[in-house]
């Protein structure tokens, strides 16, 4: 496969009018004008975000013209996209300006915006909200009522009974005219983007006569179709600090591991079905998906960073190590082994052995050889015990 192959295909769901012709204007060396917009109605990329700033970025590696555009005009109005209900709060033109402050910072961890072909920076409200009634009036009678209502998202709320107002209604219209005012050749967004990316589709016929194709990305989520990357308010942001952001890969489920090395990193496509072999067979995923938070992190920051979290992470989970803050260390000079009871009442972590019989027997030492018949352990430096949920000890030997 060559560079085009690649962006034809690999992290891609659906190209309109299809793959074929826009496959045949690409290998003419023709050079192309495309998008993709973010209204920014959170002040933070997460991962899912990278999926579409990959495939931007892979469009501006081949010296097409990649513009990115905020939405500061469509995001006053509320992409109903997604959303099983109607908006509480809509946002202001300053709001959304200010959300939008370090858009280009965070998105700078994937697209170029300097150097050779840089990415374009647009806001779509600069020509939105200029826009005269009889403009509006214009776009709007170029699109049927019936091919609005047509959108599943529309039909769902109508059987359910759940309201809509006319405000997110006209969203398609207009991200849809975004693709007129700046004469785009391409759209690229993710696949709930589809109705409004295919009513641009619509508007640069009607008004501009000429062809824009769609190419829509697949949403990053794991197997059961569950998002990932901002799942119930736990959002992981591309520029989260190195070290929690590899914690965050880390606390994904397994099934998220393939879907992640397919739409968020370069390795072939042959390794990763390999890695989903191996894990089919048995293998332990934590393996991969430490590869993967790896790869993540030196994606987002650098291989050193990486390197650095990937040991932070196995000396603190894997191997139970906690900050110096965390741990009573109690020591003894003379034994080889210890009643563990006699010691969490001199370490403090109990007031007597009655309340240290007591953590034993309702399972609080995180071990499991600790019984209230076997309460003797070995001293062992590097042995650390789980006390509870947030104390931990450790039995040395030697002196202060």
């Amino acid at each position: 496969m060559d560079a085009i192959d690649i962006l034809l295909t690999r992290s891609v769901d659906t190209i309109y009018p299809n793959r074929e012709a826009l496959e045949k204007v690409l290998r003419s060396s023709k050079k192309l004008r495309l998008y993709q917009g973010f209204d920014p109605t959170g002040i933070q990329f997460h991962i899912g975000h990278a999926v579409g700033l990959r495939k931007l970025r892979q469009w501006q590696d081949l010296g097409h013209h990649v513009i990115f555009l905020i939405g500061d005009g469509t995001g006053q109005a509320g992409d109903p996209s997604g959303k099983t209900r109607s908006r509480g709060k809509f946002l202001t033109r300053e709001e959304l300006r200010q959300n939008a402050r370090d858009y280009v910072m965070q998105a700078s961890k994937i697209v170029r915006f300097d150097g050779p072909n840089p990415a374009e920076i647009l806001y779509n409200g600069d020509w939105l909200n200029k826009l005269t009634l009889v403009d509006i009036l214009n776009i709007a009678g170029r699109i049927s009522f019936q091919q609005m209502v047509e959108r599943d998202l529309y039909q769902e709320r109508i059987k359910s009974g759940v309201s809509m107002s006319l405000r997110e209604f006209l969203y398609p219209l207009l991200q849809g005219y975004d693709s007129v005012a700046m004469n785009v050749d391409l759209e690229l967004g993710g696949v709930d983007q589809t109705f409004n990316m295919l009513m641009g589709r619509h508007l640069v016929k009607s008004f501009l006569n000429k062809e824009k194709f769609v190419m829509t990305v697949p949403l990053l989520s794991d197997s059961k179709g569950v998002k990932i990357g901002k799942t119930e308010g736990n959002v992981i942001g591309i520029t989260d600090p190195p070290n929690e952001f590899f914690g965050k890969i880390m606390s994904l489920g397994d099934d998220a591991i393939i879907p992640c090395f397919t739409l968020l990193t370069d390795i072939p496509m042959d390794k990763i079905h390999d890695i989903k072999n191996k894990m089919e067979s048995g293998e332990n995923p934590m393996v991969f998906k430490k590869q993967l938070a790896f790869e993540l992190t030196k994606q987002f920051n650098n291989e050193k960073e990486a390197k650095v979290a990937q040991l932070s992470f196995e000396r603190t989970f894997q191997k139970k190590e906690t900050p110096a803050k965390d741990m009573i260390t109690v020591f003894h000079t003379d034994k080889d082994t210890v009643d563990i009871l006699s010691v969490l009442v001199e370490s403090g972590l109990c007031k007597s052995k009655s309340e240290a019989r007591r953590l034993v027997m309702q399972k609080g030492i995180d071990e499991e050889s600790i019984r209230m018949d076997n309460t003797i352990v070995k001293v062992e430096n590097d042995r650390i015990y789980k006390i509870g949920k947030k104390r931990f000890l450790k039995i040395q030997k030697g002196a202060i």
